[in-house]
């Protein structure tokens, strides 16, 4: 129901019980921790930033070591499987054991080097782990498009925490961008803010959920090709767009102190 729709008075009436409503302390320190994961990540940086720095966008998507983690395991599987199978003729289970070891060795390089320039390498550790799972799970099946099952699983499981958050109005963004802003849950008892958490807490849920139902469908018709390349599109390059169109609506809502003055 849309606002315009609302009983009179029933506004305000949401707004003072969103003011009178106690933070949970468990709710408080989900989004403390969720919040000090972001800024490690550089989203802080990002959220915070008057204007919007290139430099602080590639931090918050993981820096050009990141990207490179985060797509090349995948584009090389893409690769020669694509290659062996439409090019070389060979039998797709005959083509899966070597796609799947060249994505992983390259993973396994990249966590390699993050240890040995002494990086951070939770970022790598995590993604070989994923490529390992993936590439153990379409061996064992036998089916090339089994490699990125777990991603379905992953984007599923984003999408199920955010929808809960909005359904106990405590929409996780905000509570993610309250503590990177210094405001804590105080945008709770702002209407303006709280609607905004709101809405950008559907728009993940919306890339979580796009991911889904363009890919689940390339799935059942085994259209692997297809698959992996709208997995690597919809990876790093939407996460991005989606985080270029957070931080305009964050700065919508946060004004700096000098317009804040004016």
């Amino acid at each position: 129901m849309s606002d315009s729709a609302s009983t009179p008075g029933s506004e305000h009436d949401d707004e003072r019980a969103d003011a009178s409503a106690p933070s949970s302390p468990e709710t408080s320190e989900f989004g403390r921790q969720f919040a000090a994961a972001a800024e490690k990540s550089g989203l802080g940086a990002l959220a915070r930033d008057e204007k919007l720095s290139g430099r602080d966008l590639l931090v918050a998507v993981g820096g050009v070591r990141g990207i490179l983690e985060a797509l090349l395991p995948g584009l090389v599987f893409l690769v020669v499987y694509s290659s062996l199978t439409s090019f070389g003729g060979q039998d797709p289970q005959a083509a899966l054991f070597p796609a799947l070891g060249a994505s992983v060795g390259l993973a396994v390089l990249f966590t390699a080097v993050r240890i040995a320039t002494k990086g951070q390498p939770t970022q790598a550790i995590a993604g070989l782990i994923g490529v390992i799972a993936s590439a153990a799970l379409a061996l064992w099946t036998g089916d090339a498009r089994d490699n990125y099952v777990l991603g379905f699983f992953t984007n599923a499981a984003y999408a199920l925490a955010l929808i809960i958050s909005l359904l106990v109005r405590w929409p996780a963004i905000g509570l993610i961008v309250g503590f990177l802003m210094g405001d804590g849950v105080a945008w709770k008892q702002d209407r303006r803010k709280y609607r905004a958490a709101q809405f950008l807490t559907l728009v993940w849920i919306g890339l979580f959920a796009g991911r889904l139902l363009v890919q689940v469908p390339l799935y059942l018709v085994d259209n692997v090709e297809a698959l992996g390349a709208t997995r690597l599109l919809m990876g790093v390059p939407l996460y991005a767009l989606v985080l270029v169109f957070s931080w305009l609506v964050v700065r919508a809502v946060y004004p700096s102190a000098t317009r804040s003055a004016e």
